[in-house]
C-alpha cells in the first residue's frame, strides 16, 4: 500500500463535500463546455467516508479521470460528461437517498459507478421506480444481472465468475474442503450464493463450513471456531478488508495453515494496509488488468492520466477509469439527442465493445463465462504475484 496514496485520497475525501460533488484541482474532471454543448450528467453515489471509503475514492478518482479525458477528446462535437458524486458511508439507505437526489433534484441523465452490493440494489431499484439506467455498479449482486433488471448495465465480471475461478483454482490444487467466512450482509450473502453455485457447476464436493458474521460484532471468534473444527483446506473470504484482516490473523494465530481466497471486493490496497507483511500467501481474484506498467492499451491510457494527476494507480482506480471510459463511448454512440430508452438500446447492443485490450458485454441478463479473471497473490513486501 502506498502511504502518498491513502494521504491524498484523504484530502481528495474532505474536497468531495458529501452531496457537493467538488473535488481537488487536481483530480477534478474538466467541467467547460462550449455554448450549446449537451452536458450528460453521471450521478453517482459511493463510499467516500467509512468501512469502504477507500475503495470507493478510489473508484471515483478513476472514473473522473476518464470524464475529463472525455471532455477533452470530445470538446468540439458538442457533447460533455459531468460526473456528481455524492458519499454514502456505504450504507445503503444513504445510498437509495442519493439516488433520489441526483435523479430527481439534480435531474442527473443516469446513475453510474454505486459501489457496494446493498448501494448498488438501492441504485437499481431507484433507477427503475424512474424509468432510469444503472451503470457500472461495484460489487453488485448476481441477482441484478437477471433479465428483470434490463435497466442496469454490468462492466465487471460478476460474483459467480469470480467463484467459480476461485473454486476451480481450489479443485486443480487438490482442495475439497472449502469453508467460507463472510460478512452478514447483501455482500456476503451474495458471495456465499455464487460459491455455492460455482461448487453446483464444477460439481465438487460442498463447502464443509459456513460463517457469515455480522461486521465489527464479538461473534468472529466463535464462527472461527466453528469452522476450523472442519478442517477446511481453503477458506473463501467475502468481506470487506477489516473483517478479512481480522479473520486470517486470528485463523494464523490459531494455527490455520490452509489457503486463504478473496474476491475483488475485499480492495487489495485497504487490505494490505490491515495487514502488511501478513498479507503474504493470500490469493485474490481480479476482474480488470493489472495496474503496473503493461502494453495493454487500457493500463497505458489510465497510467498516462495518473501521471498528470495526484493519483497514484490501484486496481479500483483502473476499474473506475474504464467504467467512465465505457459510458463515454455509449454516449457518444447514442449522440447528442439520446433519450434514457435510446441510450439503453445502444448499451444493450454493446456485446463485444474493446476498451483498449479489454472487452466488455454490456448486455443485461447475460452470464459471460470467457471474461478474464486474475487470481494474484501479494507477497510480504507488497508486490504483486500471479
Amino acid at each position: 500500500m502506498n502511504s502518498s496514496r491513502r494521504t491524498l485520497l484523504g484530502k481528495a475525501c474532505g474536497a468531495l463535500l458529501l452531496g457537493s460533488g467538488v473535488s481537488l484541482p487536481a483530480l477534478s474532471q474538466s467541467t467547460k463546455a462550449a455554448a450549446g454543448a449537451r452536458v450528460v450528467l453521471l450521478g453517482q453515489s459511493v463510499p467516500l467516508t467509512g468501512a469502504a471509503g477507500e475503495i470507493g475514492l478510489a473508484f471515483a478518482a478513476g472514473s473522473r479521470l476518464a470524464v475529463s479525458d472525455f471532455n477533452e477528446r470530445n470538446a468540439a462535437s458538442g457533447l460533455q460528461l459531468k460526473l456528481l458524486q455524492l458519499d454514502d458511508g456505504y450504507d445503503a439507505a444513504r445510498a437509495t437517498a442519493n439516488a433520489r437526489t441526483l435523479l430527481g433534484a439534480d435531474k442527473a441523465d443516469m446513475l453510474f459507478g454505486f459501489v457496494g452490493t446493498a448501494s448498488s440494489d438501492a441504485g437499481a431499484a431507484v433507477a427503475a421506480q424512474q424509468g432510469n439506467l444503472l451503470f457500472a455498479p461495484f460489487a453488485a449482486s448476481d441477482s441484478l444481472r437477471e433479465a428483470a433488471h434490463p435497466n442496469v448495465f454490468h462492466v465487471r465480471p460478476g460474483m459467480i465468475d469470480e467463484a467459480l475461478k476461485i473454486v476451480r483454482q481450489c479443485a486443480t490444487v487438490g482442495q475439497t474442503r472449502i469453508a467460507l467466512v463472510g460478512d452478514d450482509d447483501a455482500m456476503g450473502r451474495a458471495g456465499l450464493a455464487a460459491v455455492q453455485q460455482a461448487i453446483a457447476e464444477l460439481k465438487v464436493p460442498a463447502l464443509v463450513a459456513t460463517a457469515l458474521v455480522p461486521a465489527g460484532g464479538d461473534k468472529l471468534d466463535a464462527a472461527l471456531k466453528t469452522v476450523q473444527q472442519q478442517t477446511p483446506q481453503a477458506i473463501v473470504l467475502v468481506s470487506l478488508s477489516g473483517t478479512t484482516a481480522n479473520a486470517i490473523r486470528k485463523l494464523r494465530k490459531s494455527g490455520y495453515t490452509g489457503s486463504f481466497m478473496a474476491f475483488s471486493i475485499v480492495g487489495i490496497d485497504p487490505l494490505y494496509a490491515e495487514l502488511g507483511k501478513d498479507i503474504g500467501g493470500i490469493v485474490i481474484s481480479q476482474v480488470v488488468p493489472s495496474p503496473r506498467p503493461s502494453a495493454i492499451p487500457i493500463v497505458k491510457e489510465y497510467r498516462a492520466a495518473v501521471d498528470n494527476s495526484d493519483q497514484t494507480p490501484s486496481y479500483e482506480g483502473l476499474e473506475g477509469f474504464i467504467a467512465a471510459k465505457v459510458v463515454g463511448e455509449a454516449v457518444r454512440r447514442a449522440g447528442r439527442g439520446f433519450t434514457t430508452a435510446s441510450l439503453q438500446r445502444v448499451m444493450t447492443a454493446m456485446t463485444d465493445y474493446d476498451v483498449g485490450g479489454f472487452r466488455v458485454n454490456l448486455r443485461p441478463g447475460l452470464r459471460d463465462p470467457s471474461r478474464n479473471i486474475d487470481l494474484i497473490s501479494i507477497s510480504a513486501d507488497g508486490r504483486v504475484l500471479r
